[in-house]
């Protein structure tokens, strides 16, 4: 098996690297973890991800003028999250450069302030500014156990269409109850996107139908073309329709062309548009007006699909796999796709367009350096294709949980490689200390190594608690019977609801009604119920359980029928 990279010229957009590398060039993988361990945890154990009272939004912008300012046109999303959440959202500054190690500090220290209890540290963060302002290594450094995602606009008026966007979705969502979940994959007959659709998107097709049938999936499954009939009109005509759903793409991301790029800003134009073959590719102007995706979300598949960094550190170990005979073409290609010193490391044109489109998705996963086929494959176990990675992903958008969520699901994968290579590093370094013979496998630590670099590569543009405008589940519910609700929650059937301290059950039922379908934060249902928070929750409980068993006795029925 070859590791295959998403990479192809701007000018007759051929792939970058001629052939995949072997997997034993694995072994070739810088020995250093780099990365600290991440806990998986929630911040609030017992408490929903998707809560925003219990997890908490707040908002992340370079210091100085240009902050201050991205802060003003962001402020009607910041209001809407703290009526939401019922309390203030915070606002966090950092200063240009801040990465690594320090992004790792300033969340234990800054974030988790000692000072505030630990309700009040947010774990959805949206941060605002492009890669010079607020870096890459801040952005990931934050780690899989916050929910992170960025906004950044070459022209503020996107930054505004995108706020104005997103309150119109959540204030009047769809009235459709199902997603969409489309897949597409650019069959340029290349080696990396057939390895991409053999061990991502077929498999990703058949367990998502297989779901369907077994109503474990609330989505209708499309793939949009197939390996004999598809195009860029195809892809263009299916995410036109407004219905909210998911897509997912498979493409080479385009580099620089084979004499390089001639400017900077024509590189930050093209770099990472979609490569749909010789001659053709999906640009930011393709996207930025016509109905596209219009309150979706995008997982978007090709090298530097959502921007590129200022340096990448597969360009070293490419150069010595070449060294050591791998024949794989001119690594210099790669380095000539990053920026040029004195130039900034910057998002892509593409997925700004999309954002800042009216019509266009909430929120768009994509990588933000060399995208390998590594991100849904092994080399080393038997399974070879891994589509799960991103079929959680998927799976918990349709489910209608926020974006950053669906990330997390994605970025565990990373945690658990960086785990495991710790672990094995560890592990040499104590045989060494002992004067013991170290038997570590190379191979198994460049997998490791690939894996978390790919995985980790993945960031989440748009704010990360945004979710698809659906109708709601509690909307779809079967109901308990006003009798039977009203004597799991202890009233009496009939009592008028002067006559008693609580609500009437029509009462009750539209404040539980509210709280499941987020029309509202938790604690402004419970002061217009006059109830306290945890007796609102106690109601949503008991509601939930009245029609669980109102389910049950209606499955029971049919089984003795």
């Amino acid at each position: 098996m070859e590791l295959e990279l998403l990479l192809a010229h701007a000018d007759d957009h051929l792939p970058v690297l001629e052939s995949g590398l072997p997997d034993d060039s694995l072994g070739q993988a810088p020995a250093s973890a780099q990365r600290s361990r991440t806990p998986t945890h929630l911040w609030d154990p017992g408490g929903d991800p998707n809560d925003l009272a219990a997890q908490r939004w707040a908002v992340i912008a370079p210091e100085g003028p240009a902050g201050d300012r991205l802060l003003a046109l962001v402020a009607p999303l910041r209001q809407w999250r703290e009526q939401q959440q019922g309390a203030p959202a915070r606002c966090f500054r950092v200063a240009p450069g801040l990465g690594g190690p320090d992004a790792v500090r300033w969340k234990n220290t800054v974030l988790r302030d000692e000072s505030l209890p630990e309700r009040e540290w947010p774990r959805y963060l949206l941060i605002l500014g492009d890669l010079e302002q607020v870096s890459l290594e801040f952005q990931q450094g934050l780690g899989s156990d916050v929910f992170v995602g960025r906004l950044s606009f070459r022209d503020e008026r996107g930054l505004s269409a995108y706020v104005d966007k997103v309150l119109r979705w959540e204030r009047a969502p769809s009235a459709e109850s199902r997603a969409r979940s489309l897949f597409f994959t650019a069959h340029d007959g290349t080696a990396a996107t057939r390895v991409g659709y053999q061990q991502l998107v077929l498999p990703s097709l058949q367990a998502c139908r297989a779901r369907q049938q077994r109503g474990e999936l609330n989505a209708d499954i499309q793939e949009v073309g197939n390996t004999e009939d598809w195009s860029a009109q195809h892809l263009l005509d299916q995410v036109a329709m407004p219905r909210p759903g998911v897509l997912l793409s498979v493409s080479h991301g385009l580099g620089a062309p084979r004499k390089g790029w001639s400017s900077a800003s024509e590189q930050q134009a093209l770099q990472g548009a979609m490569s749909l073959g010789p001659g053709e590719h999906l640009r930011a102007e393709d996207v930025a007006s016509r109905p596209f995706l219009p309150g979706g979300f995008w997982v978007y598949l090709a090298c530097f699909g959502g921007g590129t960094p200022r340096a990448s550190p597969y360009f070293h170990w490419l150069r010595r796999l070449q060294d050591a005979g791998a024949r794989m073409g001119n690594p210099e290609a790669v380095l000539a796709s990053l920026p040029k010193a004195g130039e900034p490391p910057f998002i892509a044109a593409l997925p700004q367009a999309a954002l800042a489109n009216p019509e266009g998705p909430l929120a768009l996963i994509a990588h933000v350096d060399l995208a390998w086929s590594y991100g849904f494959s092994d080399v080393d176990t038997q399974t070879r294709g891994r589509a799960s990675r991103f079929l959680g992903l998927l799976r918990e958008w349709v489910e209608g949980r926020r974006a950053g969520v669906g990330l997390s699901a994605l970025l565990r994968f990373a945690s658990e490689a960086n785990l495991e290579l710790t672990l094995l590093e560890d592990g040499a370094e104590s045989d060494r200390a002992a004067g013991r013979a170290t038997a570590q496998d190379g191979v198994r630590r460049g997998h490791l190594w690939m894996m978390r670099q790919d995985v980790s590569g993945y960031v989440l543009l748009g704010d990360p608690a945004v979710r698809l405008p659906l109708a709601r589940a509690a909307s779809r519910a079967v109901t308990p019977s006003m009798s039977n609700a009203a004597a799991l929650l202890g009233m009496p059937v009939g009592l008028p609801a002067a006559a008693s301290s609580r609500p009437g059950v029509q009462g009750m039922e539209e404040a539980v009604v509210a709280l499941m379908t987020g029309a509202e934060s938790p604690k402004a249902i419970a002061a217009r119920a006059g109830v306290s928070l945890a007796e609102l929750r106690h109601w949503e409980r008991t509601f939930r359980e009245a029609g669980r068993a109102a389910l049950a006795a209606l499955s029971g029925s049919k089984g003795q029928g």
